[in-house]
C-alpha cells in the first residue's frame, strides 16, 4: 500500500508545489498498487494520492523515458535520479573519471578525445589510467591524435596489454554502437580508427582508447578435458543503492560469461551466481572467493560513493531538479591479473541494465526452488525511507526536556530532517535556546507534580499558538510529563499510566508478576524487589528478597547509586549514605531525584547484561537491536565497556528481545522507542528496567553506524502516527566495541595528557567513535557517571575489541585499576 505503479502519464498530473516555489508536486489519480501476499490492483484515488518519493524508467533511449523524465522533473519530494543523472551515468568517460580519480579503483588505461570545454568534466583531469585530449573540431588534427595515440600505445600503462577497442562513448551509445579491436602493434590502424570515429564526433560525445583487459585465466583443478581451452570473458555485474544515512549498500551480483575476444553485453548471456563463477574459474579456497566477494562489496560502495559525492557538487539545474538524487547504481567490473594478483578493474556505470540483469537472476533462482532473493525488499526499503524522511519535512515537533551534551546529536539531526522543534526546557539557559524554533522555559524538575506541569505546558502552547504534529521526550526525567502533554493534545504516544509503571522500577517489576497469561507470561520475566523508604522497609526487604541483592534508586538513571549488598546490614549502611547525599535533582542533576530518592531492593541476576532498543508501532515490533554490556566494577554497576551487534547466538538474542517485547506490551506500552536492560542467565533473560525512551549514551549513535536506521527518526514517525520504515532483516556494516572514561579513573589523562586531544583528532578521521557524555565529569565516588564512550570499529569483533584496547594502553584508558582488557575479555 506504500508503493504504486504509474504505467500511464494520464494517470499523473503535475501542480506548482505549495511548499517549494519554483518546484512542482506529483498528484496520482489511477495506479496500481501492491497488497500483502502478492496481490495487486489497479485503483483510482479520489481526492489524488500526493507522491513523496518518484522514481522509474529514466534510462536515456527508453520509449518510455520521455514521459516518465517529464513528470519526475523538478519535483517538490525526493526522486530517485532524473534523466540529466542517467546521462551522466551512461557516460563512459565521465563516470570511468569519476570512479579513477575519486573511488581510486583500476580502470582499464583510457585515451579519450573530446569537442570544446565539455564542462561536465575537470579541465585538466589527472588520474591513473585516463588521459584526456581535448580537440577544437573533429577534424584536422591527424598530427595530434596521431601523437596521442603513440604515446598511448608505447606508454607504461599498455605494457600489460596487447590489444586495444576503439569505440564511441556517451549517453546516446549507452555501451552500443560499432566498435574496433586492434593488436597495440597496429599504431597506424589504430590512429586511422580513432580519425574515423572523430569525423563524427559531437560535443556531447567522445571517442575512447582503451586497453581491451583480459579476464584472469586461473589453473584449472584436475580432471580437465585435454580438449583446448578457449579465451572466455567474466564481466560481474553489481547492484548498489543509496540506504540509510545516505550510504551506498550493495544488494545483488550477477555474472556473466561470453568469449574473450567481444564485449559481455548486458542481456546477451543468461546471469550465473559470483562464487559458481570463481570456482568455475578456478578460485577454489572458499577463502579467496570470500575475500573477493567483500572486496567486490567494497568497490562497488566506493564507486556509489564517489558518484554521490560528485552529483552534489551539480547545481539543481544539472541534477534535473533540487530533490533529485541516483539511489540505484549499477556498477561492472572485470577480474583481471595485474602483478600475479587477482584485481578488480571498473568498466563502467549504469542506471538501469544492472537492475534488470539482477533481476532476472533472482527469477531464475526461484525456478530451481531457491529461496526469495532479498533484492526488491532492498530496494523497497531504501525507497520507502527516503520517502519517509520527505514525510517529516517541516513537522512540528513538542520536545520535553533537552538534555545534557550527550544529547547534542538532537539538534543536528532536527536541522538535516527539516523538523522545526519547539522546546520545554526547566533551564532557561539551556545552550540549546538558540538551536531551536521556539524555546518554551519552563521548570519541571519537581516531577511529583507532572499533571500540573502537563496543564502550564498546555496554557503555554495555547499562549503562542503552537499546534504541534508530535510531542516526545528522550530525557529520561521527562517521559511522564511528555505523555500527560501528548494526552492533552490528542497526539499519538504511550499512554502515562504505562509510563509511570514503566518509569518506578518496583512497580514495573510488581506489574509484571500479576501478568500470568502468555508462554512464558511476563511474570518470568521479572524479578523479586521491595520498594525502600525507611530502614523499616529494609529490614521488610531483607525478609523477601534473597541476598546476594541489588539496592538502587527506585527513579534512577544512568546507573548511579545502585550497588551490591551481601546482606541486611550492608543494605541499611548504603541506603544511609545515598538518602544522605542524593536528596534531590540539585544534589545531581538528571538522574530521577526530581521523583524523589526513594530506592528498591531487588534480588541479584547472575549472568551477562544486555541492552535492547525496541521500536514498537500498535504493539507490532518493527525493529529490535541487542548490544553487549561489560562486566561492572562490583560492588557498583557503572557500566565498562560495550559491543555491538551482540556476540550472542541468533536464539539467544531472539530470546532477549522477545522477553523486552513483552515486557513492554505488558506494561502497554504499545507505541514509542524503548530501551530495555536485561540480564542473560541460563534459564534465560530477567529484566532489569525499561527506559521508556529511546536508548541513552552512545546507542543512537552506534545502531547508525552498524545498522543504518536512526532511533530519533523512528521515534519521530511514532508519534506522528507513521510506522518507520526499518530492516526487516538487519546486517551489521561492521562491529563496535566501546569503552566508558570516568573522571575519576581518566581525568588526568584525558586533559593534561593530552589524550582528548588525541581522540578528537582520531575521531575527526574517523579511526574512533567518540560520544561525550558530560562537559564535566558528574558526581563523584559511588555517584560517579561516566564521561564519555571510545569505540573502534573492526570487519570482527576479535579486530575491533584489538584496536580498541591498543589504544586505551597507548593513552593511559587502560590500567591495573581500570583493565579494559579485562572488560573486554567477556566479549566472546
Amino acid at each position: 500500500g506504500a508503493m504504486v505503479l504509474c504505467l500511464s502519464p494520464a494517470w499523473a498530473s503535475r501542480v506548482p508545489s505549495e511548499t517549494s516555489p519554483g518546484a512542482w508536486s506529483l498528484l496520482l489519480s489511477r495506479g496500481v498498487s501492491f497488497k500483502a501476499g502478492g496481490h495487486s490492483a489497479l485503483e483510482t484515488f479520489v481526492p489524488p494520492r500526493r507522491a513523496h518519493y518518484v522514481t522509474g524508467t529514466l534510462a536515456p533511449g527508453d520509449p518510455e523515458g520521455g514521459w516518465v523524465g517529464e513528470l519526475a522533473r523538478d519535483l517538490d519530494c525526493p526522486t530517485g535520479g532524473s534523466v540529466p543523472l542517467a546521462h551522466r551515468l551512461e557516460d563512459a568517460l565521465v563516470t570511468r573519471w569519476v570512479l579513477a580519480a575519486h573511488a581510486n579503483l583500476p580502470v582499464p588505461p583510457t585515451l579519450a578525445f573530446v569537442l570544446g570545454a565539455r564542462g561536465d568534466l575537470p579541465g585538466q583531469p589527472v588520474v591513473p589510467g585516463v588521459r584526456l585530449v581535448r580537440l577544437e573540431e573533429p577534424q584536422g588534427q591527424q598530427s595530434l591524435v596521431q601523437e596521442e595515440v603513440g604515446a598511448f600505445l608505447g606508454g607504461t600503462a599498455m605494457e600489460p596489454y596487447g590489444q586495444v577497442v576503439v569505440r564511441p562513448a556517451g549517453w546516446r551509445w549507452r555501451g552500443t554502437g560499432t566498435r574496433s579491436t586492434h593488436r597495440k602493434e597496429e599504431g597506424a590502424a589504430v590512429a586511422q580508427a580513432v580519425g574515423a570515429r572523430l569525423r563524427g564526433l559531437t560535443e556531447e560525445d567522445s571517442v575512447l582508447l582503451e586497453a581491451m583487459v583480459p579476464t584472469a585465466r586461473l589453473p584449472v583443478p584436475p580432471p580437465r578435458s585435454p580438449a583446448p581451452r578457449l579465451p572466455m570473458a567474466l564481466r560481474i555485474c553489481t547492484l548498489v543503492c543509496r540506504s540509510w544515512g545516505d550510504r551506498p549498500q550493495l544488494c545483488q551480483v550477477a555474472c556473466a560469461v561470453g568469449r574473450a575476444e567481444s564485449p559481455v553485453r548486458h542481456g546477451a548471456a543468461l546471469p550465473q551466481g559470483l562464487d559458481s563463477s570463481l570456482q568455475q574459474w578456478g578460485v577454489v579456497a572458499p577463502g579467496q572467493r570470500q575475500a573477493l566477494a567483500t572486496r567486490l562489496r567494497e568497490a562497488t560502495e566506493a564507486a556509489m560513493a564517489a558518484l554521490l559525492a560528485t552529483e552534489a557538487e551539480l547545481s539543481p539545474q544539472q541534477r534535473g531538479g533540487t530533490r533529485a538524487h541516483t539511489d540505484i547504481v549499477g556498477v561492472d567490473f572485470l577480474l583481471a591479473c595485474v602483478d600475479d594478483a587477482l584485481e578488480l578493474v571498473a568498466l563502467a556505470t549504469n542506471s538501469q541494465r544492472c537492475l534488470e540483469t539482477c533481476v532476472l537472476a533472482e527469477a531464475m533462482g526461484r525456478g530451481v526452488g531457491e529461496p526469495r532473493g532479498e533484492l526488491a525488499r532492498l530496494l523497497a526499503e531504501a525507497m520507502l525511507h527516503r520517502a519517509q524522511c520527505h514525510l517529516v519535512e517541516g513537522k512540528d515537533i513538542l520536545l520535553i526536556g533537552a538534555g545534557g551534551v550527550s544529547k547534542s546529536f538532537v539538534w543536528e539531526a532536527a536541522r538535516d530532517y527539516g523538523l522545526r522543534i519547539h522546546l520545554v526546557e526547566s533551564d532557561p539557559e539551556h545552550f540549546a535556546a538558540g538551536l531551536v524554533q521556539t524555546f518554551l522555559p519552563y521548570d519541571s524538575r519537581e516531577h511529583r507534580r507532572d499533571e500540573e506541569h502537563a496543564e502550564r505546558v498546555l496554557e503555554l502552547l495555547r499562549s503562542r499558538g503552537l499546534r504541534p504534529h508530535a510531542c516526545l521526550s528522550y530525557w529520561d526525567d521527562c517521559v511522564v510529563l511528555a505523555a500527560l502533554v501528548c494526552q492533552g493534545l490528542g497526539l499519538r504516544g504511550p499512554a502515562p499510566a504505562a509510563v509511570r509503571v514503566a518509569k518506578q522500577k518496583s512497580r514495573t517489576h510488581r506489574h509484571l508478576q500479576r501478568c500470568r497469561r502468555g508462554r512464558p507470561p511476563p511474570a518470568a520475566f521479572a524479578v523479586p524487589c521491595r520498594r525502600l523508604q525507611s530502614h523499616g522497609d529494609v529490614e521488610r526487604a531483607a525478609g523477601a528478597v534473597p541476598f546476594p541483592a541489588v539496592a538502587k534508586l527506585e527513579f534512577g538513571a544512568g546507573g548511579v547509586g545502585v550497588r551490591l549488598v551481601e546482606n541486611a546490614g550492608q543494605c541499611h549502611a548504603h541506603a544511609a549514605r545515598l538518602w544522605r547525599d542524593l536528596r534531590d535533582d540539585a544534589d545531581h542533576p538528571g538522574i530521577g531525584l526530581g521523583w524523589g530518592n526513594a530506592m528498591l531492593l531487588m534480588e541479584y541476576v547472575p549472568g551477562t547484561e544486555h541492552d535492547v532498543d525496541l521500536v514498537v508501532f500498535e504493539g507490532r515490533l518493527l525493529g529490535a537491536w541487542v548490544s553487549d554490556n561489560g562486566p561492572t566494577r562490583v560492588p557498583a554497576f557503572l557500566e565498562t565497556a560495550a559491543c555491538l551487534p551482540s556476540c550472542l547466538p541468533a536464539d539467544r538474542q531472539a530470546q532477549l528481545v522477545r522477553a523486552a517485547l513483552e515486557c513492554c506490551r505488558a506494561c502497554g506500552l504499545r507505541d514509542g522507542v524503548f530501551n530495555v536492560e536485561l540480564k542473560l542467565g541460563p534459564a534465560g533473560p530477567r529484566l532489569l528496567e525499561i527506559n521508556p525512551r529511546m536508548g541513552g549514551f552512545y546507542l543512537r549513535d552506534w545502531i547508525r553506524e552498524v545498522y543504518g536506521p536512526d532511533l530519533l527518526l523512528a521515534a519521530v514517525l511514532v508519534a506522528l502516527g507513521v510506522p518507520p520504515v526499518l530492516p526487516a532483516r538487519p546486517a551489521p556494516r561492521t562491529h563496535l566495541a566501546g569503552v566508558m572514561c570516568l573522571g575519576s579513573e581518566h581525568g588526568e589523562t584525558l586533559a593534561g595528557g593530552g589524550g582528548m586531544e588525541a581522540l578528537r583528532e582520531r575521531h575527526g578521521r574517523g579511526l574512533v567513535r567518540l560520544n561525550r557524555l558530560f562537559e564535566e565529569p558528574e558526581g563523584a565516588g559511588e555517584y560517579e557517571e561516566p564521561l564519555l564512550s571510545v569505540a573502534c570499529a573492526g570487519a570482527t569483533l576479535a579486530e575491533a575489541c584489538e584496536r580498541l584496547l591498543g589504544l586505551c594502553q597507548g593513552l593511559g584508558i587502560d590500567s591495573p585499576r581500570y583493565p579494559v582488557e579485562h572488560f573486554l575479555s567477556h566479549f566472546k
